[in-house]
């Protein structure tokens, strides 16, 4: 039975120190009697003690488990830890599987994307950006509204930490955060936990780095000058041209 989900999922949906535990638990064969009824996958997951856990096809962080955390309903890591085999079935993970990234960051790598390359990052990029949503539900859903978020900016800056530095990319850096910046003002996104101005604050520290290391980049900040944004997020970028 194949989840209704994938490795990327588990990761970007999931805060990084859980999905770094739940890595763990699975890397040390902590996941036990794996197995697989119509809707869930079930197993014993070695911790503390052994914890029945129980995990739905089509939803990773929906399920049951006998630890502390899952009997209140948070996300624990050994659920994560049984999504994570229900995927991989046992398989080893690479380092790319399971390295989660927090924070946007800078590569440091001068170079060009290929006509292809810059095709595919910016369908990752759009791809992303679906997760980033406006929000008119009930409260009882912001905090699943909150983990959409999250998992959008994760994607994100998972794409913008892994691009050379040039005038190429920085144009793709000005236009997600313009994006993002409209989503804020024009589109009923709802970001009282900083989630998205976070990533977006970052991505412009970012920029300025891609200015010292190669100074064409700021030919690219042109496309903000005069714009007046959601939180001012442009002003250090600004400054820089000439």
């Amino acid at each position: 039975m194949v989840p209704k989900y994938n490795l990327d999922k588990i990761k970007f949906a999931t805060d990084p120190q859980t999905f770094t535990k739940a890595v763990s638990l699975y890397e040390a064969g902590k996941v036990t009697q794996f197995k697989e009824d119509i809707n869930y996958y079930s197993a014993i997951v070695l911790g503390t003690k052994p914890y029945r856990v129980s995990v739905k096809v089509r939803h990773y962080d929906y399920g049951h488990c006998e630890c502390y955390l899952g009997q209140t309903g948070v996300l624990c890591k050994h659920l994560v830890a049984v999504a994570i085999y229900a995927v991989m079935g046992g398989q080893e993970l690479s380092h790319d599987d399971k390295t989660g990234i927090a924070e946007p960051k800078c590569s440091r790598k001068l170079g060009e994307l290929t006509k292809e390359d810059l095709d595919r990052v910016k369908k990752s990029i759009s791809s992303a950006m679906k997760y980033i949503k406006a929000y008119n539900g009930p409260s009882r859903t912001w905090f699943a509204y909150q983990d959409s978020l999250s998992e959008g900016c994760g994607r994100l800056a998972k794409i913008v930490s892994e691009l050379p530095v040039n005038e190429q990319t920085t144009k793709l850096l000005i236009e997600i955060l313009l994006r993002l910046d409209k989503k804020l003002c024009e589109g009923g996104v709802d970001d009282s936990d900083g989630t998205v101005g976070g990533f977006m604050e970052a991505t412009v520290s970012i920029l300025e780095e891609y200015a010292e290391l190669n100074p064409d980049c700021i030919k690219a900040f042109r496309k903000i000058k005069g714009r007046e944004t959601c939180f001012s997020w442009e002003e250090p970028l600004a400054k820089l041209i000439a």
